[in-house]
């Protein structure tokens, strides 16, 4: 009798066979680039603590966009550093700050690219924290009126799904009623359900401005040791219309991300964020890793974990890598 002898390197013996056999691929069309919008004409600044990302005025976000397009990248996310911040953020529903002209100038000039509005006030209020304060309190539901504001303006100015990232309890009812109010029914939500109190962020809150000037955001973004609380947050924002489901951060969550993938039948979402890729930026600046390889196998580790969308910063570096 023959010994059988299992080897399972032979389906690993070159490219082709491999290539022929990969159970996750990674796509161009996978990807949503976050951009961030400033007041001002002809600017682009590099932010320090995140290379290779700059803040850009309207009309150099433009030109950014139709090479995002070219790239074959189908979606941007559009933050944006406003004129002027007050205490509840009315410069965030303001159809003259950077965000809406942004959409509206992108819109126009890329009418194919898929614009991604982010729903929050911290970025736009002096005090940095999501929403309108009682005392050092975020108030849930007085901010749920302003976040329809918001909300509107971006459908007005052209955004295509909006992506409320403030963790409000009943934002996602409050953003559907108001856009269907207004006939914006085709308007899509992606809501950050499943968005945690983490370190994660430290150099986006230095590109838009948005570091809280008392306390921390804990008393309303989900505590990272929890993963059961994620699937009621999921469920409960999925009956109150959401379309797409996001987790945030993706790298230290990937279980997470696996769990929803496996709760829900509707689109997973992912944030790559800034933190993540800081990180990384930072380690092949200093020759220690090789950053495409380690982009590429982080991003593919996404899609394995269950997402079907992945909005990062890589995303141009990417494009370029996968051809």
């Amino acid at each position: 009798m023959i010994e059988q002898k299992l080897r399972p390197r032979r389906l690993r013996i070159n490219e082709q066979i491999r290539s022929m056999i990969r159970e996750t691929t990674l796509s161009v069309k996978d990807f949503v680039y976050p951009i961030f919008v400033v007041p001002g004409e002809n600017i682009k600044e590099e932010i320090p603590s995140m290379p290779g990302c700059d803040h850009l005025s309207v009309d150099r976000a433009v030109e950014l966009a139709k090479k995002i397009y070219a790239l074959g990248i189908p979606a941007v996310e559009i933050f944006g550093l406003p004129e002027y911040k007050d205490e509840i953020g009315s410069s965030a529903w303001d159809m003259t700050s950077p965000v809406q002209r942004a959409m509206e100038a992108i819109k126009k000039a890329v009418p194919e690219l898929v614009i991604v509005g982010d729903v929050c006030l911290c970025q736009y209020t002096n005090h940095g924290h999501c929403g309108k304060l009682c005392g050092h309190y975020v108030d849930n539901d007085e901010t749920l009126k302003l976040l329809q504001k918001v909300a509107l303006s971006q459908a007005k100015a052209g955004a295509d799904i909006i992506a409320p990232s403030d963790m409000m309890d009943g934002r996602v009812a409050a953003i559907r009623e108001i856009l269907d109010e207004n006939k914006f029914i085709n308007v899509s939500i992606m809501s950050y359900a499943v968005k945690y109190a983490s370190g994660y962020y430290g150099p986006f809150r230095d590109a838009a401005d948005s570091a809280p000037q008392f306390g921390d955001r804990r008393a309303y973004q989900m505590d990272p040791a929890n993963s059961r609380e994620a699937m009621k947050e999921v469920e409960l924002d999925l009956a109150e219309g959401a379309d797409i489901i996001m987790v945030k951060p993706a790298m230290a969550y990937l279980d997470v991300v696996r769990q929803v993938r496996e709760y829900i039948n509707h689109p997973v979402a992912v944030y790559n964020v800034s933190g993540e890729y800081s990180m990384v930026k930072a380690a092949a600046a200093n020759g220690w890793i090789d950053e495409k390889r380690i982009v590429l196998e982080t991003l593919i580790g996404m899609k394995r974990a269950g997402a079907d969308i992945i909005i990062t910063y890589h995303a141009i570096d990417a494009a370029e890598w996968l051809g």
